[in-house]
């Protein structure tokens, strides 16, 4: 089990950042991903793993003028 933004979600062997943003249907593309607190940089997504009971945490950025 890892929790997402304090949510839990059922962790497998292998899962991404990748995994973990298709599964919570997070799709904005200004997003910050960090894993028990280190930062995720987005060409990473497809090939960080995430440990079980790991806290991840997404951010939406928002911009504007």
């Amino acid at each position: 089990m890892i929790h997402v933004n304090g949510d839990p979600l059922d962790w497998r062997a292998g899962m991404t950042v990748a995994d973990v943003l298709a599964a919570r249907n997070f799709k904005f593309p200004m997003l910050i991903v960090s894993i028990d607190g280190v930062f995720v940089a987005k060409a990473d997504y497809r090939t960080a793993t995430i440990p079980d009971g790991a806290e991840v945490k997404v951010v939406h950025l928002i911009s504007g003028g």
